[in-house]
């Protein structure tokens, strides 16, 4: 072929590209060193070949003498990807449009030639250097979907180009894919690869310099998205990584393991998921691998214990290569307590549950240790968990992640809120450390919820108003107001962990009506205990019984009670959340309230009408003994330390607590006794029940009498009595008083 004075288009011969001098791993299009004098008349070395389909592929050109004038030299791999063989003719011509320089490359590795599991184990540094030198060697043109092969560890692995970020000024689209040129210096690498394959950043060789590198340098909690946690971020640092701050020689020496393992539970939506995610960041180790739970199990035998020993092959790889130099592998269980109850709980199981947790529990911490590892389990139910997986060595730190305090919830509000106020879509009379004060016992999922919620208010708002201009300059009006929080926080967004208000509207539908002295005093007596467990460190738990006869208020007085205390968590347990229940969902149900009760700093649980709830028969004296059990427990089990509880039970038979030893269970016992004649006439001047003279004409007729009644009881006589016609009203109310009480 004669020489070209300039690349003009021509047909090229494909010839297999010859093995001397590594040609056939340069990734380059190898032309005669006449032929590729046209391209560099023209100041390029990469050219455009077309296949038998029309379709073109970017080469970088490099030149050799062994290559005849008219043909091309290309790998095997490189026909393959642009669909060519040896023998075709193509036609090649001048790349030519505008060099983009690759600011971020993102390869997808794979593996070529067969090899052991200890050679797939591969440095990302030596990768990186291996690629940088052919980029400053042939300054490679980049094609998405193009590939590469490169010789790492006397590996040949292929790189495939996934993706490429350009430098912005000029973007190169060449057949619907990016094009960019390569730099030694200024083209970022990442890697992607597949379960065959693993990559790691080889450590420096520094004896006595330490390995503080351990913790991001660009690591702040500030821009992690997470509020309320500062506290326990220090907690995890202090106790699972101050060791990995020293000098890897220095903690073999010293024959010290890491922690292996932490356990973070707590209430849903506190941030255990999004604290663990955040960890990695905060770490210089491997891309954590988050695992929920549930995908553990499998139906097959044995693959459930085979997917446990996938999750720690990279790691005993890894400390197998590099020893104490290697890095650290952080592994992330969503509700761990689906694969990790206790062994034996199951009942009816095939073993599978038992097998996962000898698994996990051998991989962690068996005969052989690995220590280039941390766990991270994450529940709301710590008691499912099995106990010989929370011992020291292996999930040996237990964080409880709790409800966030005011500090936290407007650390919270403020993340959530900071794009409304950059967008100025936030009103300048929202406050919020208003709004952190009024949300008390909220989750951090909750108080997201809560600015969606007036976020969603607000845009209804501004839809139901007549729009002026374009909709550009009508989105620009929306804001959001104090009114669409305080709306949000009425009717939209309750605490999990809250007051149960509506318990309050059912059980005082009346209001508290005091119609002695000793109605007055007993509230004097149950401000005075709140006020105690409020603030008295000697006594986090106090448990009051009350009791009297059937329609007393017994349940109303208490839920006044648990009202006036402002506790921010108030439960109220009664026998009809139960009907039909076993014993043991009975037992279950009393646990849950009383574990949920933990959850909040200080907490109230009203426990109604005990007498129904362990079943109680008089015909035979028959009982549920072991619900009754089980109340006695949880009446006296203290607390979390922190943590301050208030309990309230109601019971019609005080006979009966007391011959069953129930009553023992609680520090103090109240007793509300049954309506008299006075009584009765001062409950009715309350009520403004009745004309005066008729409440005259009653109090006349109930001085001839000995009567007791309870006040709900009395409170249903009225409303009946006043049914009938007016002069008819008084008579008809003695006549059912004296039926109630005959």
């Amino acid at each position: 072929m004669a020489k070209m004075t300039a690349f003009q288009k021509t047909t090229f011969e494909i010839i297999q590209c010859p093995t001397e001098e590594n040609l056939n791993m340069s990734n380059c299009a190898i032309l005669n060193e006449w032929d590729i004098k046209g391209v560099s008349c023209l100041e390029s070395d990469h050219i455009e070949v077309k296949n038998n389909q029309g379709k073109s592929y970017i080469f970088t050109t490099s030149s050799h003498s062994s290559i005849e004038p008219g043909s091309i030299g290309l790998s095997q791999l490189q026909m393959k990807w642009a669909g060519l063989e040896t023998g075709h003719r193509v036609v090649v011509d001048q790349f030519r449009s505008k060099k983009a320089l690759a600011q971020e490359v993102s390869f997808e590795i794979g593996i070529s030639t067969p090899a052991t599991a200890s050679k797939n184990c591969f440095s990302t540094n030596s990768i990186k250097d291996v690629i940088s030198e052919q980029f400053e060697k042939h300054n490679l043109m980049l094609m998405e979907t193009q590939q590469l092969q490169f010789v790492i560890s006397d590996v040949l692995l292929i790189f495939t180009v996934k993706s490429i970020k350009s430098d912005g000024s000029i973007t190169s689209v060449f057949q619907n894919h990016k094009v960019a040129k390569s730099h030694k210096d200024q083209t970022k690498m990442d890697f992607k690869t597949n379960k065959s394959i693993y990559l790691t950043d080889e450590p420096e060789r520094k004896k006595d310099k330490g390995n503080s590198n351990i913790i991001n340098p660009d690591f702040d909690i500030k821009n992690l998205g997470i509020g309320g946690l500062d506290k326990d971020f220090k907690k995890i640092f202090r106790q699972a990584f101050a060791s990995r701050l020293c000098s890897p020689e220095k903690i073999d020496q010293m024959g010290i393991e890491h922690v292996k393992g932490m356990l973070l539970h707590g209430p849903p939506g506190c941030g255990k998921t999004l604290l663990a995610r955040q960890i990695g960041k905060m770490l210089n180790a491997r891309e954590p691998q988050i695992v929920n739970g549930p995908e553990i199990l499998n139906k097959h035998v044995g693959e459930s214990e085979e997917n446990i020993r996938k999750l720690f092959e990279p790691a005993e790889i890894e400390q197998e290569k590099f020893g104490v130099k290697s890095g650290l592998h952080i592994i992330i269980f969503d509700e761990i307590d689906a694969i990790c109850k206790q062994r034996g709980s199951v009942a009816g199981s095939s073993g599978v549950n038992d097998s996962v947790v000898n698994q996990l529990l051998t991989k962690i911490d068996g005969m052989k240790r690995l220590n280039n590892i941390l766990i991270i389990g994450m529940t709301n139910r710590r008691d499912m968990i099995d106990e010989a997986l929370l011992r020291p060595g292996r999930l040996e730190v237990h964080l409880e992640i709790g409800l966030p305090d005011e500090v936290g919830r407007l650390q919270i509000l403020s993340i959530h809120t900071q794009k409304m106020k950059d967008s100025q879509t936030l009103s300048d009379d929202v406050i919020l450390r208003e709004i952190a004060s009024r949300t008390e016992n909220f989750t951090g999922a909750e108080l997201a919820g809560l600015v969606r919620a007036a976020l969603s208010r607000a845009l209804v708002r501004h839809q139901e108003q007549p729009k002026a201009g374009s909709d550009v300059e009508a989105d620009h009006k929306i804001l959001v107001c104090f009114q669409d929080f305080e709306e949000s926080l009425e009717n939209d967004i309750k605490p999990a962990f809250g007051f149960q208000r509506e318990n309050l509207k059912y059980f005082m539908s009346h209001g508290i009506i005091e119609w002695s002295k000793g109605i007055k005093q007993i509230l004097k007596k149950s401000a005075v205990i709140c006020d105690q467990v409020r603030s008295s460190n000697k006594t986090p738990l106090v448990s009051v019984l009350i009791t009297g006869g059937v329609g007393s208020g017994k349940t109303a007085l208490a839920t006044k009670i648990a009202d006036d205390s402002g506790f921010p968590f108030m439960r109220v347990c009664t026998p009809d959340n139960l009907i039909g229940s076993s014993e043991a969902a009975k037992c279950q149900y009393l646990k849950k309230v009383f574990l949920d009760s933990y959850k909040s700093p200080l907490s109230c649980v009203v426990v109604d009408d005990i007498e129904r709830l362990i079943d109680y028969n008089p015909h035979g004296s028959q009982f549920s003994n072991l619900v009754a059990q089980a109340l006695m427990i949880l009446c006296k089990k203290h607390p979390p330390l922190g943590h301050r509880l208030l309990v309230i039970a109601t019971s019609s038979n005080d006979d009966l607590l007391s011959k069953m030893e129930i009553e023992k269970s609680f520090d103090s016992h109240i007793k509300i006794p049954l309506l008299n004649a006075e009584a009765i006439n001062t409950v009715l001047e309350k009520m403004e029940a009745f004309t005066p003279e008729d409440r005259s004409r009653i109090s006349e007729n109930l001085q001839k009498r000995k009567i007791s009644i309870g006040i709900k009881s009395l409170i249903r006589i009225v409303a009946a009595a006043e049914q009938q016609e007016p002069e008819m009203r008084h008579l008809s109310f003695i006549s059912l008083l004296e039926d109630e009480a005959s």
